[in-house]
């Protein structure tokens, strides 16, 4: 069952809109600002934290518009199943309080995309240095550190599995107690050899995973969740600053 913040929520699209972010970090590192902060998904609407639908402007190969539609929202649980053994371990140190993850399809039902949110149990410290070990080791571009995808039956998602990951990102919050990604997949079933988002959307890039613009469908879609992610905790910690928006807050990733 949703947690009660994520049982309603109005309808509502979402637009990427990725300006460059100049605020201070939302939280202070203490304690019970993390701990306000950790539970800010069950105050907020599943439809902002996941938008029925997702826009993008000049985002995809060729400089392309990109749009999703979700297809499915799985209901908050534990992280035991979500992840390759591997990746479980990797992520271990940063602890698992809830997982939130919705997947989508693009407009032309070719390729379906999971999003997750994985809010971590650890502390100020212990997300910074993890963040920072991310990035240095790049861990996200490992294909043996790949999410898994959620599939939904009935849907252009109902044979995404394991083996249908074709590209992915994740993003590891160095401020607050969060670990955003995205894998994203064809939605005709098909197996490919993945390529992270980072290398699948670089210039140049000739891979299956490139050419289908999957690396642009996980990237998009982390990055647009992200951001309501953080309009929400701005909205929890500085109401009267929060413009209620997506793209509204600063933060410090890595990826």
């Amino acid at each position: 069952m949703l947690g009660l913040g994520l049982i309603g929520g109005a309808v509502a699209g979402s637009a990427i809109n990725h300006k460059p972010r100049a605020e201070p970090p939302l939280v202070d590192g203490s304690v019970k600002a993390f701990a306000a902060v950790r539970e800010v998904w069950r105050s907020t609407p599943v439809d902002s934290l996941f938008p029925r639908t997702v826009s993008a402007k000049g985002v995809g190969p060729g400089g392309a518009d990109r749009a999703w539609t979700r297809i499915g929202v799985a209901a908050p649980g534990g992280c035991a199943a979500a992840f390759d053994p591997l990746l479980q371990q990797v992520l271990a140190p940063v602890g698992c309080a809830r997982l939130l993850r919705a997947t989508y399809v693009d407009s032309t039902s070719t390729s379906v995309t999971t999003v997750g949110l994985l809010v971590t149990t650890a502390e100020s410290a212990t997300m910074r240095g993890f963040s920072g070990r991310w990035a240095s080791q790049h861990l996200g571009d490992r294909a043996d550190l790949i999410p898994r995808p959620v599939a939904f039956p009935g849907t252009a998602a109902d044979s995404f599995g394991v083996k249908q990951r074709g590209s992915w990102d994740v993003q590891v919050s160095a401020d607050l107690p969060f670990v955003v990604y995205a894998v994203t997949g064809f939605a005709d079933g098909r197996t490919l050899t993945p390529q992270s988002a980072d290398k699948a959307t670089k210039a140049g890039a000739t891979s299956v995973a490139a050419q289908a613009g999957l690396g642009y469908d996980a990237t998009g879609l982390a990055s647009a969740v992200d951001d309501r992610l953080h309009s929400a905790v701005t909205a929890l910690l500085r109401p009267s600053s929060s413009p209620g928006g997506p793209g509204a807050t600063g933060r410090e990733t890595s990826r």
